[in-house]
């Protein structure tokens, strides 16, 4: 009989069962996040990731603190009992805590061979089959007295051995090494402490818990060096909270003789090939364009980033825009996130240090109660052996005269009236040791041992004799491990605050403003040597005029607009091209054009305006200074009469009005108040008859006449003189157009 065939509907209710996205994340994503977050991303209070433990715990069995080096791929093989993950996972472990990587300021494994850099991304650690490994002579801190039951142990994933769920570690480990992890939900981010200060400000924590741990604990220290900029209010957040962040920056030197800073230490948050990327970046872009070569010359000596500069260039600026624009100034941000107990807790320093004291003393006790009984033990032993002292012989004949030797143990019990123990001790001593000196000697130790034992249960009852242990402890590992910083430490004040403008590159440059609206920017260098300026057919130029890079330019239009646009945003031109074309450069409306252009650093001087009206109005240039730094202002002067010329005055200066060609008048500006509105109209210069106008106005060098105080009035308004025929034909005046026509 042919087997049926399964429907869809019956596929669907047999092998799927619909459930509650909360419960599938419940009971499938739960377990999952608190197994990254418990069992892998983040570090416990000795200061490892259980990646790290289980490794330096293999290192510890193989006998690789006091043995010699090993491949690389031994310990990584032998620690796959303990961690069951891939081969590659592990040897990464295991490089990021040798001392030939440099990642870790106090590295726990000695190497040879090469592991990579800790500051390079390109430089690739070697296989595990070329390198060799041993402990570090620090990790006898890490595994101190581990054999007397100070911490708990585990069975490992398959219950073949077991392993320590902490490693009790003699100085808080959890401060003196870099820590990043990135769990589900929750990072951790741990920076370093220099060993010496970390082991004193624990000790002064020890005696007194409301120390200011900034007197001692100065500051982050990495193994990268570099320079920390110190800020007290943000390390006191940090010491704390256990949040906030550390400004780190690169070290480095001059060389004079061949024009080139040398980059010799970089934060421990960046690499050599970002920083380098960086940098030949903003010199393609322009913004860097003191540095003519950049290079990796990093050697066995150590990292060196040569940066070639120009002979003209200050190097102090380009090194503090190179701090500003790229990864040689960068931030550490910390997040020191710890499992206590294996619950994860946001701690500041202080309240690490309170929770590894506590961790420490929970150790040392433990050690202490595994000593009271070894001691105890041997005491019992002792006791039973002094027995025998008075009478060996009875004991000899005691042995000798036993027919079975399953009897010598119980006779010698009923004999010298001890216990089961003490009687297989002695029956276990060599027929040699049965001497009166042998026995003596051991029960001497008697006395001894009741004072150690006596000694150490007083210490058992008393926290601070423990905490005195651990104060000793502290003060040996910072005598014998502690190094001088290698992150040099600088106020917040020594640091220059660069404005904005520190980073525009300052040079010469030359503006051009044609009548169809062009416009150039040239450097002054590359135009002594540029021929004659392109222009469009029928084209003119409007206004031309020398500043430098840092300038604000305002073009003023037809409009009543004036706007505003930074030299450096513009980029550089040619004499041999037609430059900008400022209505989309500015996006301009339809039909406007630009009448008038002018440059400034500070804004400083004035603007005069004069009308057709016969008007004049001088307004600060200050006016037009605005704190957001708008592009674009309205109502830059007055439209109650077509403007027919403005001109920037530095000083007070001389113009000539000119009416209709007939009359002019010679008027200084001094004359014309200044108004403290830029749109204001002005007050009237030049009496003007009916259908009259201001139609031209000139500089006085601009007017050619051999009698230019002819033409002057003292005072306004006036009615002008009339204009001398020869001054009129030497002028070309019938040809004059008003700039306000031109459009």
């Amino acid at each position: 009989m042919a087997k049926k065939k399964s429907t869809k509907k019956e596929f669907h209710e047999n092998f799927i069962q619909e459930q509650r996205i909360t419960d599938t994340l419940e009971i499938n994503y739960m377990p999952y996040a608190m197994s990254v977050i418990v069992s892998r991303a983040i570090p416990e209070i000795d200061g490892f990731k259980p990646s790290h433990r289980k490794l330096l715990y293999t290192m510890y069995l193989m006998n690789l603190l006091k043995g010699d080096r090993t491949k690389s791929s031994n310990v990584v093989g032998q620690t796959m009992k303990l961690n069951p993950h891939g081969d590659g996972a592990i040897y990464e472990t295991l490089v990021r805590l040798t001392e030939g990587n440099g990642a870790l300021l106090v590295p726990f494994v000695d190497s040879k061979g090469n592991f990579g850099k800790q500051y390079s991304k390109d430089m690739a650690y070697a296989a595990p089959r070329y390198t060799e490994v041993k402990l570090a002579e620090v990790c006898q801190e890490i595994f101190g007295d581990i054999e007397k039951n100070t911490v708990d142990f585990v069975d490992n994933y398959d219950g073949s051995m077991k392993e320590p769920i902490l490693l009790p570690t003699t100085f808080p480990n959890i401060l003196a090494n870099p820590n990043l992890g990135i769990a589900v939900g929750m990072a951790s981010s741990i920076c370093s402490f220099n060993l010496q200060e970390l082991c004193e400000a624990t000790v002064q924590f020890i005696k007194n818990e409301n120390i200011d741990l900034c007197d001692y604990l100065l500051a982050p220290d990495f193994s990268t060096g570099g320079q920390l900029v110190y800020n007290r209010a943000e390390l006191e957040q940090i010491y704390q909270t256990g949040r906030g962040s550390v400004k780190l920056r690169a070290k480095y030197r001059f060389d004079k003789k061949n024009h080139c800073i040398e980059i010799l230490e970089i934060p421990y948050t960046t690499n050599i090939e970002a920083v380098i990327d960086k940098i030949i970046a903003l010199v393609k872009t322009g913004k860097l364009k003191d540095i003519t070569d950049v290079r990796d010359e990093t050697d066995l000596n150590g990292l060196k980033i040569a940066i070639d500069v120009k002979r003209t260039a200050n190097v102090e600026l380009v090194m503090h825009k190179l701090y500003a624009m790229t990864p040689l100034a960068d931030s550490f941000s910390c997040n020191f996130n710890v499992l206590i107990q294996g619950k994860p807790m946001t701690l500041g320093v202080g309240d690490i240090l309170r929770h590894w004291t506590e961790f420490r003393v929970d150790s040392i006790r433990r050690q202490l109660i595994f000593d009271v009984k070894k001691k105890a033990d041997k005491y019992h032993l002792l006791v039973g052996l002094s027995k025998i002292l008075a009478d060996i012989d009875k004991a000899i004949a005691i042995i000798r005269n036993t027919e079975e030797e399953k009897m010598v143990v119980p006779n010698l019990m009923t004999g010298f009236d001890i216990d089961e123990v003490q009687a297989e001790y002695i029956a276990e001593i060599k027929l040699r040791n049965i001497n009166k000196e042998y026995i003596l000697k051991r029960v001497d130790e008697l006395k001894t041992l009741e004072q150690e034992i006596k000694e150490l249960h007083e210490t058992l009852k008393s926290d601070t004799k423990i905490k005195n242990i651990i104060c000793k402890q502290l003060k040996t590992v910072a005598k014998k491990y502690g190094r001088p910083r290698k992150t040099e430490i600088i106020q917040e004040e020594e640091v220059p605050a660069l404005t904005k403008e520190d980073f525009i590159e300052d040079y010469g440059v030359r503006l051009f403003l044609t009548e169809e609206n062009y416009f150039k920017k040239i450097p002054l260098s590359s135009l002594r040597s540029a021929g004659e300026q392109k222009l469009k057919e029928e084209d003119s130029m409007l206004v031309e005029m020398e500043g430098t890079n840092r300038m604000d330019i305002l073009f003023f239009s037809s409009m009543q607009n004036v706007y505003k646009l930074k030299a450096a945003d513009v980029a550089d031109s040619k004499a041999s091209a037609l430059g900008e074309y400022l209505p989309n450069l500015l996006n301009m409306e339809p039909e406007e054009k630009i009448l008038y252009m002018t440059a400034t650093t500070d804004y400083a001087g004035q603007l005069v305006f004069f009308f057709a009206n016969g008007k004049a109005a001088k307004v600060p240039l200050s006016a037009y200074a605005t704190k957001m730094n708008r592009k674009k202002l309205i109502h830059a002067f007055s439209a109650r009469s077509p403007l027919v010329r403005m001109a920037k005055l530095e000083e007070e200066g001389d113009f000539i009005l000119m009416r209709n060609t007939d009359k002019a008048t010679l008027l200084n500006t001094d004359l014309i108040p200044a108004n403290a509105s830029k749109s204001a109209g002005g007050i009237q210069v030049y009496t003007l008859k009916k259908n009259s106008s201001v139609t031209a106005v000139y500089t006085k060098e601009e007017f050619r006449t051999e009698n230019h105080e002819y033409y002057r009035t003292q005072k306004i308004p006036t009615t002008g003189h009339f204009i001398q025929e020869k001054d009129k034909v030497i002028n070309s005046l019938p040809g004059q157009i008003a700039l306000g026509e031109r459009e």
